[in-house]
Formats: structure tokens, sequence, C-alpha cells
């Protein structure tokens, strides 16, 4: 059977690519091999968040003392989160479903092949069927890094390593968890499982926490998860996972602390082998696939979008690729641009982040200029924040005056990130910034007066 486009793989960008083709008009088949929705919806992004939307209201009522409520005996029911977790991820794929219905887009349960050309046409096999398509859109995601350390084979086998997928559904909180890795990943299961009771130890081997975050922001991050009783190892080198443990080096020294359960968190990388990619003579690098700005590959009518293309492994980014890609197709000229993307950690407090970090403009040789506020500036930060200690700030080229970073930790920092992502983007100056009204109070307020310092 015939189509104006194929999609390979349902996740963030696959399914948002469909949906755009379908309403379009254009005649789209979605392949799908588990989930629609993918690694985000069913065992990334939106499991996680329920998680920790829990941890949250938990932690709210523990210490609700400290802004005048008192409760009584407060108990964290994990199995209770972990059903309602699903009822969630249920309720969201059912809703991606209806959107592909709604837009007239086939849907195809199964692993994907490319096979080849059929003519002008890609040819694109699932069990025994094959299909053609004009165009393709390659969005087979990502998958995690198993690194080649002792143990990690054998004691993932037996179930006391976990990644992403395994430990989203754990029945039980583990006494003692070892987080390796202290990316976006590792510490939002860190800030969870520490809420829900366990012990939790995160060995990282680089000497700071949250990877690209801003070092001052990483710094204040980590004080804040000791202080709820994580404990980090940094500079740290797993040599070897055994069933009980993690055996470490550091400073030269070889270390071990104990576990009921691992999780591997030191990052993903795209999942492009055993597609076909060769059939039809796809570039690669280091394991991702080459597009363009316009989420175009080296191959004529072959697209690639979201994880599988390495470039900035977000769901957000996956949607808007799909959007440049499907844009394309259509004959609307778009491109990508990657210096205005938000990146969050959703943890308890949050860390927002987009545009340059002093170390990349350090790096790149910009001139610039950073405010560096305390989030006790906004009234309603100090009047929701008991002993809060977050800090906003905002880096503007002396140059072309223009907004180039913004970076918080603070509550609401996933929501707010966004005004200063549209600065960004929009290359807003900061005498224009000071024209625009927040509302008040709002903690977002700290943007205009970190803004106002410079």
């Amino acid at each position: 059977m015939s189509y104006d486009l194929i999609v390979l793989g349902g996740g963030p960008g696959g399914y948002l690519a469909a949906e755009r083709a379908g309403h379009a008009g254009l005649k789209t088949l979605l392949i799908e091999k588990r989930f629609l929705g993918g690694v985000c919806l069913n065992e990334g992004c939106v499991p996680s968040k329920a998680l920790l939307y829990s941890a949250k209201i938990y932690d709210y009522a523990r210490f609700s003392d400290h802004y005048g409520i008192t409760c009584g005996d407060v108990k964290f029911d994990h199995k209770a989160v972990i059903e309602r977790k699903k009822k969630v991820v249920n309720t969201l794929v059912s809703g991606i479903k209806a959107q592909m219905r709604a837009n007239k887009v086939t849907v195809v349960e199964g692993e994907g092949t490319i096979c080849g050309k059929q003519g002008d046409d890609i040819a694109v096999k699932v069990g025994d069927e094959t299909y053609t398509g004009k165009r393709l859109i390659i969005a087979t995601g990502s998958m995690p890094v198993m690194p080649p350390i002792p143990g990690v084979k054998e004691c993932f086998e037996a179930g006391t390593v976990l990644t992403n997928r395994e430990i989203l559904d754990l029945e039980e909180v583990p006494s003692e968890l070892v987080i390796v890795g202290g990316g976006v990943i590792g510490l939002e299961m860190a800030s969870y499982f520490n809420s829900a009771g366990s012990k939790v130890t995160v060995v990282e081997m680089m000497n700071k926490i949250a990877g690209p975050t801003d070092a001052e922001i990483s710094t204040i991050l980590m004080k804040n998860y000791e202080k709820k009783g994580i404990n980090f190892k940094l500079g740290a080198k797993v040599t070897q996972v055994k069933p009980d443990g993690v055996v470490y080096e550091k400073d030269g020294k070889t270390e071990e602390v104990k576990a009921d359960k691992v999780l591997l968190s030191i990052g993903r990388r795209a999942f492009t082998e055993g597609i076909g990619l060769e059939s039809i003579g796809v570039l690669t690098e280091r394991g991702a696939i080459v597009t363009d700005r316009f989420s175009k590959t080296n191959i004529p009518n072959v697209y690639a979008v979201g994880d599988v293309n390495g470039k900035s492994m977000l769901a957000h980014t996956a949607y808007r690729e799909a959007e440049v890609a499907v844009n394309n197709i259509l004959g609307k000229k778009d491109i990508m641009r990657y210096n205005a993307i938000p990146a969050i950690i959703y943890t308890n407090p949050e860390v927002g982040s987009v545009g340059e970090t002093e170390e990349t403009a350090k790096a790149k040789g910009i001139d610039y200029e950073v405010a560096n506020l305390s989030m006790m500036f906004s009234g309603r930060y100090v009047a929701e924040n008991e002993g809060g200690n977050g800090i906003c700030k905002v880096l503007v080229d002396k140059k072309t005056r223009r907004l180039i970073g913004c970076h918080m930790i603070a509550n609401y920092a996933s929501e707010i990130i966004l005004s200063a992502g549209i600065m960004i983007e929009t290359e807003m100056r900061i005498d224009d910034i000071k024209e625009i009204v927040f509302p008040h109070p709002t903690v977002g307020e700290v943007i205009r007066e970190g803004i106002f310092t410079l």
C-alpha cells in the first residue's frame, strides 16, 4: 500500500509529524513497535512527572508546619502512586490514538524496517507487509546507554540493575538505591525515591551534577538534595556492579556502596541499529542520523526528527523538528533553531534553563554581562518558599544588548522559563524587555528585576 508519508516511530516527534501531515491532507502511515507516545509518554517525561508530583505533595504535607498547617500521620503509598501514573499514561495514550483517528492517520503496530526503494518511493516492511511512501520521516528515538562495566549485564538480567523503563514500574521502594549518573533522569529519580523512603546515593563521573546546567545552579541544587539526605559521590568512576551494590574509584581509591537496586542513568543514544538505514544510504555520525536545519537527511524526501538525530534529546525539540519537517514537505519553508530550547529538571525545587550559560558563553568568546538575583526579590517566592535559596541568572550580550541566556532554580521554573525563551528566540533587547508588564506578585517577575540591574 502506498502513502504520501510514512513516519517510522510513534514518539513525540513521530506522532506529531503524523498528526500535522494528516491534518494537512497527506495520506499518512505511522508505524510504532511498542506504544504510541514513545519513551517520553510511556517510560520517561510524563510518568516521571506523575511520580514527582506525588512526592512533592508528600513533602509539602510533611513540612506543612512551616506554613502554619499541622498534618496528621502522613503516609506515602508507592503502589498507589504507580497506579495513578499508569492511569495518567493511559489517558494520554488514548488521546494520541484519538488524534490519529481524527486526522485520518493509519497506525500500524509492529517493528518497521526500511528495505530500499520501489521506484521513487521508499519501502518499509512491518512483519510480512511492505508499505511504500513518497516521503519518510524517521523518528525511532533513543535507548539507554548500557556501559561495558563488569557485572552490568548479569545484574540487569537478574533485575537488580534498572533503566528508566524498569524503575518507573517498581512495585516496592528499595531500601537502598544507587544511581549511576547525575544527569536529569538520575536526579529526578533520586528526588522521587528519596521522598518515597529510599537511602539514595548518586555516583557521578564529573565533578558536578546536572550535566550542562549552569555550574552555580548545579551547586545549589545539590545542596538542596543533600539537605534531604541524598548522598553524592562526584568525580567517581564505577568499575563494577555487584548484586548488592556498586564499586567505584574516587581520588585513586576503590570504594563500595551497598544497594538493593541500581539505576543506570548515564545517558541515551540514538536508536538507529537494525532499522535499515543502509538500504537507502542514510548518513549517520557517531550513531545518530545527520540532519540539516530543515530536518532533512542526505537522502531526498527522507527526514529525521527527535532523539534519533542526536541534536537535542528533548521531547519539545522533537515536536518542533517534526513541524519543520512537515512544513518543508508541504512546501512551506521552515528552519530549525536550537539556540532557545528550554531544559528543565522537574525536581523540588525545579531548575529551568534556556540559552547560553556563563560556561558556554565564555567558550564561544561572547562578551557578556550577567545579573545574578536571589529569588527573594520575588514576593510570591518568599510567601511560598520558607527557607528557599533559589536564584535567577540572566545573561546579556554586551554588543547587541540582547538577552542570550536565563537560568533559575525555584518552584515554577518549568513554567516561567518559557518567557525567557521567547525573549531569546525573538532576539529581544533589554530595553524592550524593560517595557513588558509582568503580573504581580509572580515568581517570574525576577527575570525583569534581573534585566533592570544591567
